[in-house]
């Protein structure tokens, strides 16, 4: 099976391509996903574990399917890279909870690691294992990918990072 490339959707105000594919549901695996990350021209590597990841500066997406027969999902989960200091975390938290009331992807949540340094993770999910329509496969697909992109920099304006993402880490108070 393989992708046309007018089926990748268009979020510019013009109307969506109908895919050419297979007529009824097809069940999804990593190479119909390693193709249509090559038709959006993205990079891409398989980790130690199997999975497809698409790494970007301060974050990288990973492409998995889990589960066995009709019970499968694909997740499409992003792992952000930038740290954020444990007293950070209440702040963090009411900012992905007003990111996860106005909107359906990725839903946002943080993990906090051994050494205290919180981070976030993005993620959406759908059942494949009994099958789904290929346009439908590849719009959610397309929308959860530039939906994390626009997480970033959504949080980026929220946390006003955006000296941190510059290279200007200077304080107002080392300005004399």
């Amino acid at each position: 099976m393989t992708i046309d490339p007018s089926s990748i959707p268009n979020f510019g105000g013009q109307p969506e391509p109908q895919p050419t594919g297979p007529e009824g549901p097809i069940v999804p695996d990593q190479d119909l996903v390693k193709q249509l990350l090559d038709q959006m021209e993205l990079k891409y590597v398989v980790d130690d574990e199997g999975d497809l990841a698409a790494p970007w500066e301060q974050f990288r997406t990973y492409f998995m399917f889990r589960g066995e027969e009709e019970q499968q999902i694909f997740s499409v989960r992003t792992f952000y890279d930038r740290p954020h200091g444990i007293e950070l975390k209440a702040k963090l938290l009411e900012a992905i909870d007003d990111w996860n009331r106005r909107t359906l992807w990725p839903k946002a949540y943080t993990h906090t690691h051994d050494d205290g340094t919180v981070r976030l993770i993005g993620e959406a999910s759908m059942l494949v294992g009994t099958g789904v329509s290929l346009e439908h496969f590849v719009s959610s697909t397309v929308s959860w990918i530039r939906a994390s992109i626009e997480f970033d920099k959504w949080l980026i304006e929220q946390l006003g990072l955006e000296a941190d993402i510059d290279g200007d880490t200077k304080k107002p108070d080392d300005e004399a």
